[in-house]
């Protein structure tokens, strides 16, 4: 299988006043395309630095990141920004959803920015899909946290991408709502076929994906297959 993201000998470091604080240090590993993958680690260990390093939201201080063949580093932003509306797909622990917007429109409105036709017949068949056909035209405050996450879920894989990024995705909500969350999350993938990385606390959610990575002071402790091949 062909790799869709390779990082080599990555490493992020801070500043504050005359200190330095390393985030990362000296991260190296590959994700296949159609794979689902996990970083865990405690708090503080670098999982959601990791995360905007390989989706081209930050840049590293050492190493590289290629994404989709194309290594970021060199890019600017615009062609960073251009290369994730593309190919990746994202979804926050926060939701992240235009608060004046519908479910629907928040759904939509990425694909009309793109120049996507039939964006309103893709938006209806994904709410569908996360089981808010009924909810279409209810703003986020309207929405329960797990309906709010669906709305996301729905936005995530509208513009079909390539790899999606999912930063604790069930840590705003109660272990029932994330249970239905996840179980969504990996039926949508399924069926997209896209790349999955899961920054997650949840070891149960990890164990659900095919290769976990652990985090610990920023630094790499393991990178193993799970049981569930």
């Amino acid at each position: 299988m062909a790799k869709i993201l390779n990082v080599s000998n990555l490493g992020k470091t801070y500043t504050s006043g005359s200190k330095t604080l390393t985030v990362l240090e000296d991260i190296t590993f590959d994700v296949e395309e159609g794979a689902t993958f996990a970083i865990v680690g405690p708090s503080g260990s670098g999982k959601t630095t990791l995360l905007g390093l390989c989706a081209g939201l930050d840049r590293p201080d050492s190493g590289t990141v290629t994404l989709c063949g194309t290594e970021i580093n060199a890019l600017n932003e615009d062609e960073r920004a251009l290369l994730r509306n593309r190919n990746v797909g994202f979804i926050f622990q926060n939701f992240q959803l235009l608060p004046t917007l519908t479910a629907l429109e928040n759904v939509i409105v990425p694909l009309e920015l793109q120049g996507v036709k039939n964006a309103g017949v893709i938006g209806r068949e994904l709410l569908h899909k996360v089981g808010l056909a009924d909810r279409l035209q209810h703003y986020p405050s309207q929405l329960s946290g797990g309906e709010q996450q669906r709305v996301a879920l729905a936005r995530a894989f509208s513009n079909k991408p390539s790899i999606l990024f999912a930063d604790e995705p069930t840590g705003n909500l109660d272990e029932e709502t994330g249970d239905k969350v996840v179980q969504l999350l990996f039926e949508l993938n399924k069926d997209a076929g896209t790349t999955l990385i899961i920054v997650t606390h949840d070891t149960d959610l990890a164990q659900r994906t095919e290769r976990i990575l652990k985090l610990k002071g920023g630094k790499m402790i393991t990178n193993q297959q799970t049981q569930i091949l």
